[in-house]
Protein backbone atom coordinates (compact mmCIF):
# COMPACT_ATOMS: atom_id res chain seq x y z
CA UNK A 1 0.00 0.00 0.00
CA UNK A 2 1.68 3.42 -0.94
CA UNK A 3 0.42 6.92 -0.19
CA UNK A 4 -0.36 8.81 -2.98
CA UNK A 5 -1.44 12.30 -1.60
CA UNK A 6 -1.61 13.96 1.35
CA UNK A 7 -3.08 17.31 2.03
CA UNK A 8 -1.05 19.91 3.95
CA UNK A 9 -3.83 21.41 5.40
CA UNK A 10 -6.79 19.84 7.77
CA UNK A 11 -10.10 19.97 6.06
CA UNK A 12 -11.29 20.47 10.04
CA UNK A 13 -9.90 20.75 13.77
CA UNK A 14 -11.92 20.01 16.88
CA UNK A 15 -10.52 21.55 20.53
CA UNK A 16 -9.97 19.45 23.26
CA UNK A 17 -7.61 19.82 26.45
CA UNK A 18 -4.32 18.20 26.82
CA UNK A 19 -1.72 18.26 29.39
CA UNK A 20 0.71 21.80 28.86
CA UNK A 21 4.39 21.02 29.35
CA UNK A 22 4.23 23.19 32.20
CA UNK A 23 2.04 22.17 34.12
CA UNK A 24 -2.17 22.85 33.93
CA UNK A 25 -4.23 22.08 30.93
CA UNK A 26 -3.88 24.01 27.49
CA UNK A 27 -6.58 23.93 24.69
CA UNK A 28 -5.45 22.27 21.46
CA UNK A 29 -6.91 21.60 18.18
CA UNK A 30 -6.99 17.88 16.53
CA UNK A 31 -6.66 18.11 12.92
CA UNK A 32 -8.25 15.76 10.10
CA UNK A 33 -5.86 15.49 6.66
CA UNK A 34 -6.91 13.91 3.43
CA UNK A 35 -5.32 11.54 1.63
CA UNK A 36 -5.20 9.05 -1.14
CA UNK A 37 -3.45 5.71 -1.72
CA UNK A 38 -2.78 3.79 -4.44
CA UNK A 39 -5.31 0.52 -3.21
CA UNK A 40 -7.89 -0.60 -0.50
CA UNK A 41 -9.75 -3.64 -0.39
CA UNK A 42 -13.42 -3.97 -2.50
CA UNK A 43 -15.98 -2.72 -0.25
CA UNK A 44 -13.28 -0.66 2.10
CA UNK A 45 -14.33 3.16 1.71
CA UNK A 46 -11.40 4.57 3.55
CA UNK A 47 -8.87 3.80 6.23
CA UNK A 48 -8.82 6.32 9.18
CA UNK A 49 -5.73 6.47 10.35
CA UNK A 50 -4.69 8.41 14.36
CA UNK A 51 -2.82 8.36 17.49
CA UNK A 52 -1.79 10.05 20.51
CA UNK A 53 -5.24 11.04 21.64
CA UNK A 54 -4.20 12.36 24.98
CA UNK A 55 -6.95 14.78 26.08
CA UNK A 56 -10.39 15.27 26.67
CA UNK A 57 -13.23 16.78 25.61
CA UNK A 58 -17.00 17.94 25.65
CA UNK A 59 -19.22 14.85 24.69
CA UNK A 60 -22.94 15.29 23.44
CA UNK A 61 -23.83 12.14 24.25
CA UNK A 62 -22.69 13.11 28.13
CA UNK A 63 -24.82 16.52 28.17
CA UNK A 64 -21.42 17.87 27.66
CA UNK A 65 -19.23 16.13 30.62
CA UNK A 66 -15.75 15.56 29.56
CA UNK A 67 -14.99 12.06 27.84
CA UNK A 68 -11.33 10.71 26.32
CA UNK A 69 -11.13 12.70 23.35
CA UNK A 70 -11.18 9.09 21.27
CA UNK A 71 -14.49 8.63 22.45
CA UNK A 72 -15.56 12.31 21.27
CA UNK A 73 -13.59 11.82 17.98
CA UNK A 74 -15.39 8.24 17.80
CA UNK A 75 -18.95 9.58 17.75
CA UNK A 76 -18.07 12.68 15.67
CA UNK A 77 -16.52 11.56 12.92
CA UNK A 78 -19.07 8.57 12.35
CA UNK A 79 -22.04 11.46 12.41
CA UNK A 80 -19.84 13.64 9.53
CA UNK A 81 -20.24 9.92 7.74
CA UNK A 82 -23.81 9.87 8.27
CA UNK A 83 -24.23 13.70 7.07
CA UNK A 84 -22.33 12.44 3.91
CA UNK A 85 -19.31 14.84 4.91
CA UNK A 86 -16.87 11.46 5.24
CA UNK A 87 -17.53 8.10 4.02
CA UNK A 88 -19.84 6.10 6.25
CA UNK A 89 -18.50 4.62 9.35
CA UNK A 90 -19.46 1.04 8.18
CA UNK A 91 -17.12 1.27 5.14
CA UNK A 92 -14.28 2.47 6.90
CA UNK A 93 -11.31 0.64 8.81
CA UNK A 94 -9.77 2.25 11.68
CA UNK A 95 -6.00 1.83 12.85
CA UNK A 96 -4.70 2.82 16.19
CA UNK A 97 -1.18 3.93 16.78
CA UNK A 98 -1.03 3.83 20.49
CA UNK A 99 -1.48 6.34 23.57
CA UNK A 100 -4.98 6.76 23.70
CA UNK A 101 -5.68 7.49 27.82
CA UNK A 102 -5.59 11.03 29.66
CA UNK A 103 -6.75 11.87 33.28
CA UNK A 104 -9.97 13.59 33.28
CA UNK A 105 -8.51 16.83 34.28
CA UNK A 106 -5.75 16.66 31.17
CA UNK A 107 -3.38 18.37 33.55
CA UNK A 108 -1.15 14.81 34.09
CA UNK A 109 1.72 14.68 31.27
CA UNK A 110 2.26 10.86 30.59
CA UNK A 111 -0.37 9.60 32.36
CA UNK A 112 -1.51 5.96 31.98
CA UNK A 113 -4.81 4.22 32.21
CA UNK A 114 -7.33 1.98 30.64
CA UNK A 115 -8.14 2.64 26.67
CA UNK A 116 -10.49 -0.05 25.90
CA UNK A 117 -13.27 2.57 25.73
CA UNK A 118 -11.70 4.35 22.85
CA UNK A 119 -11.11 1.33 21.08
CA UNK A 120 -14.97 0.19 21.72
CA UNK A 121 -16.33 3.24 20.73
CA UNK A 122 -14.69 3.15 17.01
CA UNK A 123 -15.79 -0.65 16.99
CA UNK A 124 -19.27 0.67 17.43
CA UNK A 125 -19.47 2.61 14.44
CA UNK A 126 -16.84 1.48 12.20
CA UNK A 127 -15.87 -1.80 10.41
CA UNK A 128 -13.01 -2.86 12.11
CA UNK A 129 -10.56 -1.24 14.24
CA UNK A 130 -6.69 -2.85 14.43
CA UNK A 131 -3.60 -1.13 15.86
CA UNK A 132 -1.09 -1.38 18.78
CA UNK A 133 -0.80 -0.33 22.51
CA UNK A 134 1.22 2.72 22.97
CA UNK A 135 3.57 2.84 26.35
CA UNK A 136 0.27 4.62 28.33
CA UNK A 137 -2.28 2.26 27.69
CA UNK A 138 -4.04 -0.83 29.38
CA UNK A 139 -6.19 -3.01 29.03
CA UNK A 140 -7.53 -4.17 32.56
CA UNK A 141 -5.82 -7.45 33.75
CA UNK A 142 -3.93 -9.89 31.56
CA UNK A 143 -7.10 -11.68 31.67
CA UNK A 144 -9.24 -8.91 30.50
CA UNK A 145 -7.29 -8.15 27.80
CA UNK A 146 -6.91 -11.73 26.41
CA UNK A 147 -11.12 -11.24 26.54
CA UNK A 148 -11.00 -7.87 25.00
CA UNK A 149 -9.20 -9.01 21.96
CA UNK A 150 -11.86 -11.53 21.63
CA UNK A 151 -14.54 -8.62 21.38
CA UNK A 152 -15.95 -8.59 17.87
CA UNK A 153 -14.06 -5.65 15.23
CA UNK A 154 -11.14 -5.26 17.39
CA UNK A 155 -7.49 -6.16 16.36
CA UNK A 156 -5.33 -5.52 18.72
CA UNK A 157 -1.79 -6.37 17.77
CA UNK A 158 1.71 -7.07 18.98
CA UNK A 159 3.85 -9.38 17.28
CA UNK A 160 1.06 -10.50 15.19
CA UNK A 161 -0.47 -9.73 11.67
CA UNK A 162 -4.36 -10.44 10.70
CA UNK A 163 -5.64 -10.52 7.19
CA UNK A 164 -8.49 -8.09 7.23
CA UNK A 165 -10.81 -8.05 4.19
CA UNK A 166 -7.53 -8.98 1.83
CA UNK A 167 -5.30 -6.60 3.83
CA UNK A 168 -2.36 -7.67 5.77
CA UNK A 169 -1.96 -5.77 8.71
CA UNK A 170 1.06 -6.41 11.39
CA UNK A 171 1.41 -4.16 14.61
CA UNK A 172 4.22 -4.00 17.40
CA UNK A 173 3.01 -1.98 20.16
CA UNK A 174 4.70 -0.38 22.75
CA UNK A 175 8.42 1.52 23.14
CA UNK A 176 12.27 0.26 23.60
CA UNK A 177 12.96 0.71 26.64
CA UNK A 178 13.09 -0.51 30.18
CA UNK A 179 11.17 -3.87 30.46
CA UNK A 180 10.40 -2.81 34.03
CA UNK A 181 7.99 -0.15 32.98
CA UNK A 182 5.02 -0.10 31.43
CA UNK A 183 5.00 -0.44 27.47
CA UNK A 184 8.56 -0.97 27.20
CA UNK A 185 10.73 -3.61 25.78
CA UNK A 186 14.46 -4.11 25.59
CA UNK A 187 15.74 -3.41 22.36
CA UNK A 188 16.81 -6.76 20.96
CA UNK A 189 13.33 -8.01 21.60
CA UNK A 190 11.41 -5.04 19.86
CA UNK A 191 13.48 -5.31 16.54
CA UNK A 192 13.08 -9.15 16.52
CA UNK A 193 8.98 -8.71 16.89
CA UNK A 194 9.28 -6.36 13.97
CA UNK A 195 11.51 -8.11 11.98
CA UNK A 196 9.08 -11.27 12.81
CA UNK A 197 6.01 -9.81 11.22
CA UNK A 198 7.88 -8.25 8.38
CA UNK A 199 8.07 -11.48 7.70
CA UNK A 200 4.48 -12.24 6.92
CA UNK A 201 4.60 -9.67 4.22
CA UNK A 202 2.23 -6.90 5.70
CA UNK A 203 0.82 -4.34 3.48
CA UNK A 204 0.56 -1.68 6.49
CA UNK A 205 2.52 -2.07 9.65
CA UNK A 206 1.32 -0.53 12.79
CA UNK A 207 3.90 0.64 15.46
CA UNK A 208 3.61 2.87 18.00
CA UNK A 209 7.48 4.16 18.24
CA UNK A 210 8.85 4.98 14.52
CA UNK A 211 11.80 4.97 12.47
CA UNK A 212 14.57 8.32 12.70
CA UNK A 213 14.96 10.29 9.36
CA UNK A 214 18.31 11.12 8.81
CA UNK A 215 19.24 14.42 8.23
CA UNK A 216 15.93 15.42 9.78
CA UNK A 217 15.21 16.96 13.19
CA UNK A 218 12.90 14.62 14.40
CA UNK A 219 12.13 12.19 17.28
CA UNK A 220 12.72 8.51 16.19
CA UNK A 221 14.63 5.36 16.04
CA UNK A 222 17.84 4.57 14.36
CA UNK A 223 17.68 0.62 14.69
CA UNK A 224 13.99 0.91 14.04
CA UNK A 225 14.66 2.50 10.51
CA UNK A 226 17.53 0.18 9.61
CA UNK A 227 15.07 -2.89 10.00
CA UNK A 228 12.20 -0.72 7.99
CA UNK A 229 14.70 0.39 4.77
CA UNK A 230 14.45 -1.46 1.29
CA UNK A 231 11.09 -2.61 1.71
CA UNK A 232 9.00 -0.91 -0.91
CA UNK A 233 5.12 -1.26 -0.85
CA UNK A 234 5.43 -1.52 2.84
CA UNK A 235 3.29 1.67 4.33
CA UNK A 236 4.65 2.00 8.82
CA UNK A 237 2.03 3.78 10.51
CA UNK A 238 3.53 5.09 13.64
CA UNK A 239 2.71 8.14 16.51
CA UNK A 240 4.70 8.86 19.54
CA UNK A 241 6.72 11.25 18.90
CA UNK A 242 4.93 14.00 16.73
CA UNK A 243 6.80 15.47 13.19
CA UNK A 244 5.72 18.60 11.41
CA UNK A 245 5.75 16.80 8.16
CA UNK A 246 3.55 13.54 8.61
CA UNK A 247 4.93 11.25 5.49
CA UNK A 248 8.19 10.47 4.68
CA UNK A 249 9.62 7.88 2.65
CA UNK A 250 13.05 5.78 4.07
CA UNK A 251 15.36 4.58 2.03
CA UNK A 252 14.04 1.67 -0.27
CA UNK A 253 10.73 2.72 -0.81
CA UNK A 254 9.20 1.95 2.87
CA UNK A 255 7.04 4.98 3.52
CA UNK A 256 6.25 6.18 7.24
CA UNK A 257 2.90 7.64 8.11
CA UNK A 258 3.18 9.64 11.81
CA UNK A 259 -0.20 10.61 13.04
CA UNK A 260 0.89 11.79 16.53
CA UNK A 261 -1.82 13.79 17.73
CA UNK A 262 -3.68 14.03 14.26
CA UNK A 263 -5.95 12.03 12.03
CA UNK A 264 -5.02 11.02 8.23
CA UNK A 265 -8.32 9.63 6.32
CA UNK A 266 -7.07 7.50 3.39
CA UNK A 267 -9.39 6.91 0.45
CA UNK A 268 -8.62 4.91 -3.22
CA UNK A 269 -6.84 7.29 -5.48
CA UNK A 270 -7.79 8.06 -9.05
Amino acid sequence: MRILTLDAVPSQTWPYQSAAPRGGAELRHFPLLHGTVDALPEGLDALLVLSDLQGVAPHAARDGAVALLGEVLADTLAELGELGELPLAGNTGVVLAGDLYSEDSATVRGASGDVREVWRAFAAHYRWVAGVAGNHDTFGSAREQERFKREPGVCLLDGETVELEGLRVAGVGGIIGRPDKLGRREEEEHLGLIREVLRDAPELLVLHAGPDLPGMRVHGSAPIREVLEGREGLLVVCGHAHWEEPLATLRGGTQVLNVDSRAVLLRRGG
